[in-house]
């Protein structure tokens, strides 16, 4: 297996206990939203000059970017999704076998979807039309329908912050052009950066303490580092927000050390298993934010996407991006819905298991049970294509049975050097949920 010497394994046994929880959750609903969902543009990256060709693709506006930069830091004052349905989005998460959500409650805009009193650049806000609405705070309402079944919540936050005017401070040396970073040197202006400091922490501290349990803090921003100037203390914070909750993970993405305490591949996954505890972050559609003319990956592209990384050791993090009026696009439902029906038949195959090698051969990929009785072989074929006979490519133990998952049947089988040969009518005759036919192997 592949390892990453660049992790630091936490010692806090509280920690180290969440992070088996962690490992067990395999399928989390991530969604990135905010007012930027009425344009139905990439989320934040658009306000950055530096990123300005590939962000405002589509975008007519001028050079400079000063007129686009001034409407998208007014889309709060439109921004009213009134058929937003917290207990909803709960639901569809809980009947369709996900067991954990990453929701942004600020992107790099700085706009914070929680009622914050450090910012008056929130939902709840005057300013915004939406704050007079029963289910306004927004992170509050949907943090608790979550747990109310049981669900677990990881709090994305930006440590990044666009708006407030310690980050993006104006009349600096750099003038007007902006980019990911500060626009002033933080070892020239420590009073300054120091503000951004206590107003990063203050908030942290804010959902920590205000926002019910909280299971991961979901660090973004990976240039917010001491390494580039960019010291914000994170050891420190994570020390204040776990004398609040002690078992918190800290996801401080791509930074390594300490604080990351699992690994976030974006938009891939590995191409071989890792020995430490990870979770790719994949789109359902192309964009993490909401598109208008998105392009939906299949059932099968998703489910067979989960058992790739599962076999690998890690968890899947899908995203969808909700539309602005509140709901989620219809695309992304019906693909929760595909994948749930599949996991009420092979579920045992996925949650709480560990790698079994061979890992991923061919159309095969395999896990096993967490205490090591039994492998579980998934077979992806190609569409319609459900030979006679398999072959299981799996050697290392001694298979006592051998069992269709979807039709509780035990499957004649054969040994060979090559592995198991399963004979007439073993594959499953396909249907909705066969995107993936999985057999338990007992030894």
């Amino acid at each position: 297996m592949a390892d990453n010497h660049n992790y630091v394994r936490p010692e806090d046994p509280a920690v180290l206990q969440k992070l088996e929880w962690f490992r067990d959750q395999k399928l989390a609903l991530m969604m990135h939203w905010g007012p930027y969902a009425q344009w139905g543009i990439v989320e934040s990256w658009a306000l950055s000059d530096e990123d300005a060709v590939w962000s405002r693709s589509g975008v007519d506006w001028e050079t400079s970017g000063k007129d686009f930069k001034r409407d998208y830091f007014n889309l709060n004052k439109t921004f009213n999704p009134v058929r937003f349905q917290p207990e909803l989005w709960a639901d569809l998460a809980k009947d369709n076998g996900f067991r954990y959500l990453i929701f942004t409650t600020k992107h790099h805009d700085g706009f914070c979807m929680w009622d914050t009193k450090y910012t008056d650049y929130k939902i709840t806000a005057p300013s915004c039309p939406f704050h007079s609405h029963h289910y306004a705070d927004v992170c509050g309402h949907l943090f608790e329908a979550f747990r109310r079944r049981g669900l677990g919540i990881a709090a994305y936050f930006s440590k990044a912050d666009w708006h407030v005017p310690y980050y993006w401070a104006e009349n600096q040396a750099r003038g007007t052009f902006m980019n990911r970073n500060p626009s002033y040197d933080t070892a020239e202006k420590p009073e300054l950066w120091e503000k951004f400091v206590q107003f990063t922490h203050s908030q942290v501290l804010e959902l920590v303490r205000n926002y019910g349990k909280i299971d991961v803090l979901w660090f973004d921003a990976g240039q917010v580092r001491k390494e580039n100037g960019q010291d914000i203390r994170i050891e420190e914070l994570m020390e204040k927000a776990r004398k609040v909750q002690p078992w918190l993970l800290s996801a401080d993405r791509t930074c390594g050390g300490i604080c990351e305490n699992y690994v976030t591949p974006e938009q891939c996954v590995p191409e071989k298993p890792l020995d430490i505890p990870w979770e790719s972050n994949v789109t359902m559609g192309k964009s993490f934010s909401f598109a208008y003319d998105d392009e939906y990956k299949s059932p099968k592209e998703l489910i067979h996407l989960l058992i790739d990384v599962i076999a690998k050791g890690g968890n899947l993090a899908l995203n969808v991006g909700p539309q602005p009026d509140g709901r989620l696009p219809k695309p992304a439902i019906e693909r929760m819905k595909a994948i749930g029906k599949w996991l009420k038949v092979y579920g045992e195959a996925v949650y709480a298991t560990r790698t079994c090698a061979p890992y991923r051969t061919g159309k095969f990929a395999f896990t096993q049970s967490a205490d090591k009785k039994k492998a579980f072989a998934f077979y992806m074929p190609d569409d319609k294509e459900r030979p006679a006979d398999i072959v299981i490519p799996f050697t290392d133990k001694k298979a006592e049975r051998i069992e269709n998952m979807k039709t509780k049947e035990n499957i004649v089988f054969e040994t060979s050097e090559k592995g198991y040969i399963l004979r007439q009518n073993a594959a499953n005759d396909g249907g909705d949920e066969s995107f993936a036919d999985v057999y338990a192997l007992y030894y």
